[in-house]
């Protein structure tokens, strides 16, 4: 149970009324009404000792060491043993206060703490005396509180309790039983916090122990919270486990780049090399939580295929003349590889133009780099940083309900998924797509049954644990399903409520127009839920071909008037450019003569075939990359760049909440994107004007209002357009055939999850789900493997029963070793099931 935020200014006489004085060691406090005496004695900087106590979860008095002598309950009593006038000790982390109430804490009073450190000498009669290769020694709050409130010797002389060691809890937390001081401050957060009640403290007494369910693993997306909150050595990270003493790491704050949710996270690092990543503390985005992922998907930037130097190709035809007979990369120096660079990209540029495609692992400052790059050094407006499926609507969207809508200009925000009168989820499933969104909208709906409504094809494992409410919707129907919410009155939105939009919304044609005619009709507030970490900040920073930075269309004279000022150009480009799908298409063809391709790899766009052929029909390629991939593999000049643990640099999360992090750690062998991209365009013969991320910065101030200030976009609201694209049009499942739903999962087959093996291995087993009807037509039964075929091939998966709306069927996008979206077909594709032998 948490306090109260102390109220400022005046102060009103019922607000006075919500307050109680009482006094621990003499000194009096006023706190709010149903404070723990625990929280309150901190508010005077009196530190009661603690295991089982957490912030944020309920309180459960389990291992007793918080306890204080009560001279005075407030009543004018003390509270005493019974039968005797001898005071009776209490835990603080459970007792709350009372008007009058006297406290006395291990500082004040010898009976608290000859208490504690009775308490203390209990829970280590079995704890064994590890601490030399413990993974939490020099961090450990028993180590820490056994010297300052416990006895300086042991009178224990026995043999202490063993267990084989280390329990298996999954692939990635281990657990080491003799160790637990049984705090349940795991089981609490499991079941609590992350609705996974996967482990459970089991038997009794002194054999009573963490247990996991024998049939279920503990396969949760947030289970490395377990191991950081538990106050001991207990429990581990498999990856981590025995690699380092807490006191030999550097630990610097940064931001997770895994998802758009911007969560605070501590990196700590030891010769250069990062060892882990634990959860920051941050109330306002995280609190204290992050999901495995951004936690443990940190080792992609140390796999022995990192790049760490330029690359260029000899023989590679710097004309925009067709690549084959291209010669093998060669190492290069900067100076070279910018000279060679700058010359193809200016054949290319005359040749048909160069399209850019960056992707959404870069910050802020990079995506406006690509932006001013792509405009100023090449002339063009072929830019675009979306490596998935849309609809031409988007884009219109996205000006008119995304752009600069930041903190300033009342978005939403985590603490309005609080104080939501009610939720409209639209193409989002935030267990897998935003770890943070869904940790904050269970605690809101365990708390006080906030109404969760859902627009999906079934009721998800995490629908199920927000106790949400499912609208069935087709794929491709979900602009039907909107509309039907502003007349039908199943769901109460108002000014108060919230709609919820995936980016996943964007592939179903009429649905973003649908859900801002619902806003409008309603007074309901948008949100854009984007999958990830660089893709807000790249719609701010005009990484579209319609959208110039701050947002303004490019197709507005004065919009390009002023920004060519600003940039000190004559002009930039005056029409719309292609977007992703377009640029791949016109490369494919020989229209374009070359490609910019930042962190993009043909398994994350939309057609992996059409990029692979695009890659090699373009003429001249450069790649800005990480590590090796397809397309460094292909290309004419490669560029290491850098992670973000090697740089510093800025994310915008889907609240539009601007996140710096400074850099982590110092590799000289790889540079930002941004400081690629000026290298390039001053051999080109057009200064970007900037080298650094602060120097971008900077003038990303100057540009545009980064506050929230909203600025007219010119662009048509797209709540005004009508729906027809969604509606009298035939979509699958009405003819007896099936459309495949599919949504990527937390843990998938992503490069940014490579090297973190154990992790993976946690990875929900790929399924296909249909509804009872169809299993039936099937002649199959739960668990029987069936063959799903689509328009790319077939793959043959265990089937399993859900709620599925009628005529669909659903299936992971990329479950590693079973990518649906590659080996079957996209998300709305007509697919077929045979099959159901066991």
């Amino acid at each position: 149970m948490t306090t109260t935020p102390e109220k400022t200014g005046s102060t009103t006489e019922i607000e006075k009324s919500d307050e109680v004085t009482l006094t621990i060691d003499g000194v009096e406090v006023s706190v709010p009404k149903n404070t723990l005496v625990i929280r309150a004695a901190e508010r005077i900087g009196v530190q009661i000792p603690r295991f089982c106590d957490h912030p944020l979860l309920a309180p459960v008095g389990a291992c007793r060491q918080c306890l204080v002598v009560v001279a005075d309950a407030g009543n004018g009593r003390a509270i005493n043993m019974p039968g005797t006038d001898k005071p009776k000790p209490q835990a603080s982390c459970t007792l709350t206060v009372a008007e009058g109430m006297v406290v006395n804490t291990q500082a004040t009073s010898e009976v608290a703490d000859k208490a504690q450190q009775g308490q203390m000498e209990f829970l280590l009669i079995n704890h064994p005396l590890d601490c030399p290769v413990c993974d939490k020694g020099g961090e450990c709050p028993l180590q820490n509180q056994a010297m300052s409130n416990g006895r300086g010797e042991t009178r224990f002389t026995e043999n202490k309790r063993v267990y084989p060691k280390p329990t298996n809890i999954s692939a990635q937390v281990l657990l080491d039983r003799e160790r637990c001081v049984l705090c349940a401050r795991c089981t609490r957060f499991s079941e609590q916090i992350a609705g996974d009640p996967f482990i459970a403290l089991i038997e009794r007494g002194a054999l009573q122990q963490v247990g996991i369910y024998e049939k279920e693993p503990f396969e949760s997306y947030f289970s490395g919270n377990t191991i950081q909150i538990c106050p001991v050595g207990a429990l581990t990270s498999s990856s981590y486990r025995f690699r380092s003493r807490p006191f030999d790491l550097v630990s610097t704050p940064s931001v997770a780049e895994i998802d758009a949710c911007g969560s605070a996270i501590r990196v700590d690092h030891r010769r250069g090399k990062v060892m882990r990543r634990l959860s920051g503390d941050d109330p306002e985005v995280n609190e204290e939580w992050i999901t495995d992922k951004d936690r443990f998907a940190f080792s992609y930037a140390m796999l022995e295929d990192r790049l760490s130097y330029p690359m260029v190709r000899d023989g590679a035809p710097h004309n925009g003349a067709s690549t084959a007979g291209k010669g093998e990369l060669r190492p290069a120096s900067w100076p070279e590889a910018f000279v060679l660079a700058a010359r193809g990209l200016a054949a290319a540029r005359e040749a048909g133009g160069v399209g850019v495609l960056t992707g959404g692992r870069i910050t802020a400052e990079d995506s406006y780099a690509y932006s001013k790059f792509a405009r100023v050094a090449l002339g063009t407006n072929d830019i675009d940083f979306r490596a998935r499926p849309h609809t031409e609507e988007e884009a219109a969207f996205l000006a008119s309900q995304v752009v600069l809508n930041g903190p300033g200009g009342n978005p939403v925000t985590y603490a309005d998924l609080e104080s939501a009168r009610s939720v409209v989820m639209v193409g989002l499933e935030p267990e897998d797509e935003a770890g943070t969104i869904f940790l904050r909208l269970r605690k809101t709906a365990r708390g006080r049954l906030l109404p969760i409504y859902s627009i999906a094809p079934y009721t998800s494992r995490g629908l199920h644990k927000m106790s949400g409410t499912l609208i069935p919707t087709r794929p491709g129907e979900e602009a039907a399903a909107l509309d039907a919410l502003a007349h039908d009155g199943t769901v109460a939105l108002d000014s108060g409520g919230l709609l919820l939009v995936g980016e996943r919304t964007a592939s179903s044609p009429g649905a973003l127009a649908a859900v801002s005619r619902l806003s409008a009709t309603t007074g309901a507030r948008v949100a854009w839920i984007p999958r990830r970490a660089g893709d807000r900040g790249a719609v701010e920073t005009g990484a579209l071909p319609n959208l110039l930075p701050g947002g303004r269309p490019v197709a507005d004279a004065s919009a390009r008037v002023d920004l060519a000022t600003a940039w000190g150009v004559e002009h930039l480009p005056e029409y719309p450019g292609r977007d992703g799908e377009a640029i791949l298409a016109a490369a494919a063809a020989g229209e374009l003569g070359g490609l910019v391709v930042g962190g993009v790899d043909p398994a994350d766009l939309s057609d992996p075939a059409l990029a692979r052929q695009a890659i090699e029909g373009a003429g001249f390629v450069v790649s800005l990359e990480v590590r090796a991939s397809e397309v460094t593999r292909a290309a004419d000049i490669v560029f290491p760049v850098a992670p973000v643990t090697d740089r510093s640099g800025t994310f915008v999360n889907w609240e539009g909440r601007v996140r710096h992090f400074g850099k982590v750690l110092h590799n000289p062998s790889a540079l930002p994107d941004l400081r690629v991209l000026a290298g390039i365009a001053e051999e080109l013969g057009s200064p970007l004007g900037w080298r650094t991320p602060e120097q971008v910065w900077s003038e990303m101030t100057q540009v545009g209002p980064w506050d929230g200030e909203r600025v007219s976009t010119g662009l048509d609201h797209p709540a005004g357009r009508a729906g027809s694209e969604a509606t009298g049009q035939p979509r699958p499942g009405h003819d007896g055939s099936l459309v495949l739903a599919s949504w990527k999962q937390l843990i998938d087959d992503g490069r940014m999850q490579d090297g973190a093996d154990d992790m993976r291995r946690t990875a929900r087993k790929p399924i296909v789900l249909v509804g009872a009807g169809t299993l039936a037509e099937l002649g199959a039964g739960a668990g029987d493997v069936v063959t799903l075929t689509g328009p790319l091939g077939s793959i043959d998966l265990p089937v399993g029963v859900a709620d599925l709306a009628e005529g669909t069927v659903w299936a992971p996008a990329s479950a590693p070793g079973a990518s649906v979206r590659h080996l079957v077909g996209p998300a709305g594709s007509t697919v077929t099931l045979t099959g159901g032998a066991r």
